[in-house]
């Protein structure tokens, strides 16, 4: 029997509507050996951490086009908090300043990553988190 699959909740928080990205991540995750669960667009904080509950997620990742990433990070992580889920990493994607990768740190996002990252820089600091071994997503030929 292999590892236990890593389980994540991709959800896209509040009123933005682009979703191509989140969609494609979401498939290199998948292929990368993950669960992943997309709630879809418009979707509150509650709905999501009502989904991570149902779902028994290990990770939510957000995809934040709008830049409120801040406070949508925070809000979240007070949620989780009071709903118990200690264990339950959190990333999140999307435009994000480079001055605010440490302030989304610090209030305990596992992962951040901005436009440009790389699937396997994403699928490795998740993997990282869990202590476990990414798979190679591209083989280099020739």
């Amino acid at each position: 029997m292999g590892e236990k699959k890593i389980r994540i909740l991709l959800a896209k928080p509040g009123l933005d509507g682009h979703d191509r990205g989140a969609k494609i991540v979401a498939l290199a995750l998948r292929d990368a050996g993950m669960e992943v669960i997309y709630t879809g667009l418009h979707q509150s904080l509650d709905k999501i951490v009502h989904a991570a509950i149902q779902e028994s997620v290990d990770v939510i990742g957000l995809s934040i086009m709008s830049g409120a990433h801040l406070p949508i990070a925070r809000r979240l992580l007070e949620m989780m908090e009071t709903e118990g889920m200690k264990d339950v990493r959190v990333v999140v994607g999307g435009v994000i300043p480079g001055r605010d990768i440490p302030v989304l740190e610090e209030m305990g996002v596992t992962g951040v990553f901005p436009g440009g990252t790389t699937f396997d820089e994403i699928v490795s600091k998740i993997y990282g988190a869990f202590d476990m071994e990414p798979p190679k997503l591209f083989k280099k030929t020739g």
